[in-house]
């Protein structure tokens, strides 16, 4: 539904209510139309606010633009893509803002083991402040815990981003929510444990072929679940020999 809002000066906290369905308002005999898709409403109402006022003041789309750039806004206010156009015949300046659903904390290692620093793995392979991860989850946006992916510096300058985000996005999401931990070594090896029946189980995927091995295991996986008995691990190093092991205790 279309809201029109008319207002002779903004207050912050309403953005606060705008959802992901376009807004339109007046300021400063401005005409504003922003559009926040899955954005939190919270952190884009603010950044919103900064391009409204960067636009009045300088009356240029240009600044506006070079503004993200030279603030690196967009990395800020986590955004995966943003357009932002004016049309001077019935004066509106259109801001659409886009941004990417979280998959994991990551946890960053040195090469001496020691922790360097904490981020959230998007969908789009980037890396962004943990607060991110907040901000989504206030709003309802994310409903279940996020697994934890620790990753050496060495992985995380090298391939491993993209290729770890394109294989939990294709992972189906009743699949991803059992998922407690992520490992990928640095020879590429890649160990996810899951929390199976409230049971920690173990699954080595080996370096390549995942996406093949990824259908295997949601068949293991949804096996194990109607019986109802957990394995300690399940092998997929090699895809010709699928090893599922079960603890001696019943």
């Amino acid at each position: 539904m279309l809201r029109i809002i008319l207002v002779s000066f903004l207050i912050l906290p309403s953005f606060a209510s705008w959802a992901n369905v376009p807004e339109s308002f007046t300021q400063k005999n401005i005409n504003y139309r922003t559009y926040f898709g899955e954005c939190p409403s919270k952190s884009s109402g603010m950044l919103t606010l900064l391009l409204m006022k960067e636009f009045e003041k300088e009356k240029s789309l240009k600044s506006v633009k070079e503004k993200i750039l030279h603030e690196k806004l967009d990395e800020k206010y986590f955004l995966s893509d943003y357009r932002i156009s004016y049309n001077p015949v019935i004066k509106t300046l259109s801001i659409q803002l886009e941004c990417p659903e979280p998959l994991a904390k990551v946890q960053v290692y040195k090469a001496n083991g020691e922790e360097h620093y904490s981020a959230i793995l998007a969908e789009n392979a980037k890396m962004y402040e943990p607060q991110y991860e907040n901000l989504m989850r206030a709003e309802k946006r994310i409903n279940y815990p996020l697994p934890l992916l620790a990753i050496s510096m060495e992985q995380l300058e090298a391939a491993a981003p993209i290729e770890l985000a394109q294989f939990i996005k294709k992972m189906e999401v009743d699949l991803r929510k059992q998922i407690s931990e992520i490992i990928i070594s640095k020879n590429n090896e890649l160990t996810i444990i899951f929390a199976l029946g409230g049971k920690a189980t173990s699954v080595f995927m080996g370096t390549d072929l995942w996406d093949e091995k990824l259908n295997k295991l949601t068949k293991i996986v949804g096996y194990v679940g109607k019986n109802k008995r957990y394995p300690t691990s399940i092998n997929l190093v090699n895809t010709k020999k699928v090893v599922v092991k079960f603890s001696d205790k019943i």
